[in-house]
């Protein structure tokens, strides 16, 4: 069952709030997560979802976590984004709704060429046993 933004802003942190609920975005270089080397799961903060792999995550110098590839094809959803005057595409947990950040196709170097830029507020980290 979806819960209310009340029950969201009991669960949330502000900052994760702001950015899962409102749209928000970290400062770039400022997440916890974006040097992180270690091997495991990035999960959904807010829900828990599997979201993304360790192996497919690439220093793409922009200041948020990136990835090329999500979990599984269900982890997230696409949504058009014409906000601030750009056309992106969000990129939202496909479990709970929370905005995580957007998907850029500029990772030519990497195997799916794509560049999952993800707030690093929206993730938890679960290493492997």
């Amino acid at each position: 069952m979806p819960q209310t933004e009340d029950e969201w802003k009991k669960k949330l942190t502000p900052q994760q709030y702001a950015v899962l609920r409102e749209k928000g975005t970290d400062a770039p270089f400022s997440g916890k997560l974006v040097n992180n080397h270690e091997t495991g799961d990035y999960m959904c903060v807010a829900c828990g979802a599997k979201l993304f792999d360790s192996s497919t995550k690439f220093e793409s110098g922009s200041g948020w976590p990136s990835f090329y590839d999500t979990a599984n094809t269900e982890a997230v959803k696409l949504v058009e984004d014409n906000s601030l005057g750009m056309n992106r595409t969000e990129v939202t947990c496909a479990k709970c709704g929370g905005h995580l950040g957007h998907l850029f196709n500029d990772a030519h170097d990497q195997p799916t060429g794509n560049r999952f830029c993800i707030n690093s507020t929206c993730l938890a980290f679960r290493p492997k046993q």
